[in-house]
């Protein structure tokens, strides 16, 4: 049999049998090849990062702040801190719910990459059912939406005569509607003056403590000191924790501040609902009666917000005030504060006596 050419053109059934040869060892065509995605198409990627990107402890995508431990677990801000606050009030280590590695505020760091990629996912609104970034999501539900959904009466709004007395409160498509029949533009001022002096009421309440701060702020006798609340334990059988600062100097005696958990009570961790009070004591005997009113604020290092209140006492060295609520601006805050290793604040005294 002699040789073919090289040049020469191979026979008709060779050259199907060298391409089915050529496309076994190609693969599957990628137009066919079927992924685990094609079998479910209801799985959507932002379902599949929801499933990912969630906190390992309440299991919801975080709003915020997201934290890692250092096997990279993901733990939103909120329940980060009442991880670090609940070892606080019980004496242990923090750790992390997944993997049990020891967490705190230094050893734990913020994961920006998550963040950034959960602010960016898709949320459906709940009045009007459109999908939104979650960052863009809160804006448009509290100040835009104007629909309401089936079973839901949407974004609620007040009247536009609010101001005047009317107290309608409803879905903000239905605003239009009220303010055209709206009974209020038509009062006489007479019908009008007492709602007006009921809301100048309530504005002078809101203010009437910042008028006593610029008052006390031009008495002679003013004394300020930044302060940390240092977390100590009782000796007795159930070991109750506690705040103290050191002594400092004011007004030529000796004071401390003492903070207390929930007023005190036992078991401080089997409630979600978590109170600071403090007490300022006099610590030294006084010749006198010393009439003291004061403010606690944010201190240079403090994380929380405070909000002003003006306290007062008449110390006569035989009765200290009773403890009174660290007045926070949120009361989130509460655990912030006790994941701390110390509270930081400022403490502005006014001695008031004649």
């Amino acid at each position: 049999m002699s040789d073919v050419p090289e040049n020469s053109p191979l026979p008709t059934c060779s050259k199907i049998s060298f391409l089915l040869e050529l496309k076994k060892d190609e693969g599957p065509s990628p137009k066919k090849r079927k992924t685990a995605f094609d079998e479910d198409p209801s799985v959507k990627l932002e379902h599949r990062l929801g499933g990912i990107l969630c906190c390992a402890v309440c299991l919801d995508l975080p709003p915020a702040a997201v934290y890692q431990c250092s096997n990279g677990h993901l733990m939103c801000a909120p329940c980060f801190t009442h991880l670090l606050a609940d070892a606080q009030l019980r004496d242990e280590s923090a750790t992390c719910p997944n993997c049990r590695v020891e967490i705190s505020k230094t050893s734990a760091s913020r994961n920006l990459a998550v963040e950034k990629t959960v602010s960016e996912l898709p949320s459906e609104c709940k009045f009007c059912t459109r999908v939104f970034p979650r960052h863009a999501l809160q804006n448009h539900e509290d100040k835009i939406c104007e629909d309401s959904d089936v079973g839901c009466c949407g974004r609620l709004t007040g009247c536009l005569y609010e101001r005047i007395g009317c107290g309608w409160r409803g879905p903000a498509h239905e605003a239009s509607a009220h303010e055209a029949v709206c009974e209020r533009p038509h009062k006489s001022a007479g019908d009008v003056l007492p709602a007006l002096a009921e809301r100048e009421a309530r504005a002078a309440d809101h203010t009437r403590v910042y008028t006593q701060i610029f008052s006390l702020l031009s008495l002679e006798k003013i004394t300020f000191n930044d302060l940390q609340l240092k977390p100590y334990r009782t000796e007795e059988f159930i070991h109750k924790l506690y705040y103290e600062t050191l002594r400092f100097p004011s007004f030529g005696h000796q004071w401390v501040v003492k903070a207390f958990i929930n007023n005190n009570q036992p078991h401080p961790t089997h409630t979600a609902h978590r109170e600071i009070t403090y007490q300022l004591i006099l610590k030294s005997k006084p010749q006198c009666e010393l009439s003291v009113q004061w403010v606690v604020a944010r201190g240079p290092f403090g994380e929380a917000r405070l909000a002003p209140r003006v306290s007062s006492h008449t110390f006569r060295g035989d009765d200290d005030p009773a403890p009174a609520p660290l007045p926070l601006a949120d009361p989130e805050d509460t655990n912030r504060l006790l994941s701390n290793k110390a509270i930081h604040f400022r403490l502005l005294m006014f001695l008031t006596n004649k």
